[in-house]
């Protein structure tokens, strides 16, 4: 069994800053990619930055240069520091991990609950 396990969220005034933190435990062989989306009411579910297990980071272009996502191999966890959030950023955020579960030959994505992130204007 494997679980997601996001922290973090909460409310935010506009030009503020937030970190979020997902913690991935079970019987885990290994963890390719880590990455948060998030959804916004009546919205689909968006990406919002991906890293690799060697540290390579991918960004959405509307949250480039803003919030930085970073990894702990050691402890399965990602986290996602968000700066200078605007309005348009409140959403659920989701935490995903591509994982190879312990005796699996295949990798498996497992998602977490997902944390509410509130902007105050």
């Amino acid at each position: 069994q494997v679980q997601l396990v996001e922290s973090g969220g909460g409310l935010v005034q506009a030009g503020g800053s937030l970190r979020l933190s997902c913690a991935a435990s079970g019987s885990i062989a290994n963890i390719n990619t880590m990455g948060w989306y998030r959804q916004a009411p009546g919205k689909q579910r968006e990406l919002v930055a991906t890293i690799t297990s060697r540290g390579s980071a991918n960004y959405a272009d509307s949250v480039n240069g803003r919030f930085t996502i970073s990894r702990d191999n050691a402890k399965n966890t990602v986290s996602l520091q968000i700066f200078s959030l605007k309005p348009a950023g409140a959403a659920v955020y989701y935490c995903n991990a591509k994982l190879r579960r312990t005796g699996w030959m295949y990798e498996t994505t497992y998602w977490g609950q997902g944390t509410k992130v509130t902007v105050s204007s």
